[in-house]
């Protein structure tokens, strides 16, 4: 199962995107948490150790290995590097779950981005379309990190809305370029509910058959947050309706 989650800033996708995880790893399911949004804290989220987390490098700064997996040399790229053991040597293991993180793509037209570029393209496909482990996404609101042919292998894309018109803005953005990308399951998740007026706020506003749920506002994640720890130890610690959000994304 690979899943990934975008949303405006703020709106909760790192929180989501780690009550996804430890669904799996809590189902004792292999797992990639991949932190994709070079603004997010999924590693802090999911309750990870902040050094280890601190001194895990992002993919796209490992220049040493990306010049080795560039066998064309030069402003040659290699698009299809065997990249197996990147994934084994630099992601922060911890039971069944496998935290790595990506990095911002770089932007202009010098060969060294388009290696740059080229390796994680690289490190998507492999876990998108050849890996057994499940892989949960956390995107930027950009989606930028995925090209047509990675997309191919996104089973759903959860999109994190809050009720005020810039979530609904961002999620109807994200939704028009996931369409760009052939992406077919594209499904709204409400964060972040007080009241029914938000809930109606939300349905009215996006396609309300693709809503997998409704999380309602929680002091407790607030606490734990700015304590530091991780949301989810064991299922009762899921957010109410994260664990249907699970089973609907997963198709169950």
């Amino acid at each position: 199962m690979k899943i990934a989650v975008s949303g405006k800033g703020g709106a909760g996708k790192s929180t989501v995107s780690a009550q996804l995880v430890r669904c799996f790893t809590l189902h004792q399911m292999p797992v990639f948490a991949v932190d994709a949004d070079p603004d997010a804290n999924l590693g802090l989220v999911l309750g990870l150790d902040p050094e280890k987390v601190d001194n895990l490098r992002p993919l796209i700064e490992l220049q040493d290995v990306i010049s080795a997996k560039n066998a064309g040399g030069g402003s040659f790229v290699d698009l299809n590097p065997d990249v197996d053991d990147v994934l084994d040597n630099y992601t922060l293991r911890e039971g069944a779950l496998r935290f790595l993180k990506m990095g911002g793509l770089k932007q202009g037209g010098s060969a060294c981005y388009c290696k740059e570029n080229s390796f994680l393209n690289a490190i998507l496909t492999t876990m998108l379309l050849d890996r057994p482990e499940a892989v949960v996404l956390d995107m930027s609101a950009g989606i930028e990190h995925l090209t047509r042919g990675t997309a191919r292998g996104i089973k759903a894309m959860l999109v994190v809305v809050e009720p005020s018109r810039a979530g609904v803005s961002t999620a109807r953005a994200v939704d028009h370029l996931c369409a760009d990308l052939e992406i077919e399951q594209v499904l709204f998740v409400g964060n972040k509910i007080r009241t029914e007026e938000d809930r109606a706020y939300l349905v009215n506003s996006l396609p309300r058959e693709r809503f997998t749920g409704m999380i309602p506002f929680s002091e407790n994640v607030l606490d734990r947050a700015r304590r530091g720890e991780g949301l989810v130890s064991s299922m009762a610690d899921l957010l109410p309706g994260l664990e249907k959000i699970y089973e609907m994304a997963c198709g169950r």
